[in-house]
């Protein structure tokens, strides 16, 4: 299970409480999505609010540097800071994924949660944790090369 400490690791600048006991069960790029003991990642303006995600579970978020966080956020609520937050949830699926393939008997795992139930039946999406990663930084290639953003 993905844990403080392994998102720790992979920024530089945190804020919020520092927990090492604190184990994600769930990373999402939906506010609205249910994410017990989730770590919110918002990679477009359609991922909803910081106040939504908590509300649905989320105890940690990965955040842009230089945007403030909302004011109702708690001053123990932990927040990862990341130049982009599109390219920080690629490092934590990169290390998820390393760390998945060096264990042989896995009892609990992280749910990644990026995709609007509803979209399922008309695209052929996976769940595959390595291949979400390799569409997420094929997105963000792409996004680059039109200037956008």
């Amino acid at each position: 299970m993905l844990t403080y400490q392994d998102v720790s690791s992979l920024f530089s600048r945190a804020a919020g409480i520092r927990d090492e006991n604190i184990h994600f069960h769930t990373v999402s790029s939906l506010a609205d999505a249910k994410q017990p003991k989730g770590l919110f990642v918002p990679v477009s303006n359609d991922s909803g609010t910081l106040q939504e995600a908590i509300s649905n579970g989320a105890v940690a978020a990965v955040w842009p540097e230089g945007e403030q966080v909302p004011a109702y956020a708690p001053n123990h609520f932990p927040i990862f800071y990341t130049q982009d937050n599109l390219k920080g949830l690629e490092k934590i699926m990169n290390s998820y994924y390393d760390y998945l393939t060096q264990q042989e008997d896995l009892n609990e795992r992280t749910k990644f949660i990026f995709l609007n139930k509803a979209l399922l039946n008309e695209a052929d999406e996976t769940y595959d944790i390595a291949v979400m990663a390799e569409n997420i930084n094929d997105f963000g290639s792409n996004r680059n090369k039109a200037g956008e953003e």
